[in-house]
């Protein structure tokens, strides 16, 4: 895998300063009207600056560059945090809904609270309060993004609302996908393109571009956003069936312990036989390390592996063409082709 790209890591960086001060004074605020506020916001300060490739925020910035907006301007500043923050409140509930007790290698924020529960000896049931509190996290984290895109025009609000209505439409279909355990190859799209491409890259380039007064740009960065954010989930599909948990800091096969609906799994039911039908079945179950292996290679030998590289190149390279309908401002076509290349050729 490449390093991030210089266009990303230098936006990661003033982003990465901007929310750590902002939380900090997140947590003196309230700290000093309860200090027990500050366990559930240092777990949010933690997950927000624990890791992670600032992916959005990166896109914001371009998004902000391709509109005419100054490089060096702290203009998208605002709403690189707030979408960071938004990823924060998607992570801490997601990790709940999926029952996930490690990300990124370090517990998860429903498991930390279910720790010091028992640690306690606090009333109650330690897992119910753990999934209640990670969930407040999660809130304080969706209402801090608001709050940290401020107040903005009506073209720039429309492309919030529309990123976060998304992502929550987009999540419902993924949990109910989950348990029906049935979800065929469109469905998984429906559920990639809501939840992921446009939440990643498509609606964070538009989001800048608003905020730098060109919000006429969100058809011509959706046709280079979309396919590639489709291309990022297709690759994240993959990590979550073959990762490695030295890597990706969760347990190898971890999406199909959860039965996760991918187009991956889709397309290797479709072109099963009734016995590799059978090894399927055992996805979104507790299975072990052998089961996880027979899976992985009915994946492999029904060609959805192989498939799934193919589409996921095809993409990258409609969104590389779409870069050329694009403005080109301080060097805009070479972060967005350099971005490209990087959210699509990873192993985390």
């Amino acid at each position: 895998m490449s390093p991030p790209p210089p266009q990303l890591t230098r936006v990661a960086e003033r982003v990465e300063v901007a929310l750590g001060e902002l939380l900090a004074a997140e947590r003196s605020t309230w700290g000093h009207l309860d200090p027990a506020l500050d366990e559930p916001l240092g777990d949010l300060s933690d997950l927000v600056l624990g890791g992670g490739k600032r992916i959005r925020p990166g896109y914001c910035h371009w998004g902000w560059v391709t509109g005419g907006g100054d490089p060096d301007s702290d203009g998208p500043l605002g709403g690189c945090c707030a979408l960071e923050l938004l990823h924060a409140f998607a992570l801490a509930h997601d990790d709940v809904m999926d029952g996930s007790p490690t990300r990124r290698g370090s517990p998860t924020v429903w498991a930390r609270f279910i720790d010091r529960h028992d640690r306690r000896g606090w009333q109650g049931e330690s897992r119910r309060f753990g999934e209640a509190a990670a969930i407040l996290v999660g809130d304080m984290a969706m209402v801090m993004a608001d709050r940290s895109l401020g107040t903005v025009d009506a073209a720039v609000r429309d492309v919030w609302d529309a990123l976060r209505t998304e992502l929550n439409m987009g999540q419902y279909l993924d949990v109910a996908g989950t348990v029906k355990g049935n979800v065929g190859a469109a469905g998984a799209r429906t559920i990639m393109r809501h939840k992921t491409a446009g939440y990643t890259i498509a609606r964070p380039l538009q989001l800048g571009a608003a905020l730098a007064g060109r919000p006429d740009l969100g058809g011509a960065l959706a046709a280079h956003g979309t396919p590639l954010g489709i291309a990022f989930q297709l690759r994240d599909d993959m990590l979550g069936a073959f990762g490695d948990m030295e890597r990706t800091g969760k347990p190898v096969g971890d999406d199909l312990r959860e039965g996760k609906p991918t187009v991956l799994l889709a397309r290797a039911r479709e072109r099963s036989t009734p016995v590799q039908l059978e090894v399927l079945s055992r996805v979104g179950s507790e299975v072990g390390d052998d089961d996880i292996a027979a899976i992985q290679q009915v994946m492999v030998d029904t060609g959805a592996v192989a498939e799934s590289e193919s589409e996921t190149n095809r993409l990258l390279e409609q969104a590389l063409t779409a870069i050329e309908t694009l403005p080109d401002h301080a060097g805009s076509h070479d972060a967005l082709r350099a971005l490209a290349d990087f959210v699509v050729d990873r192993d985390v």
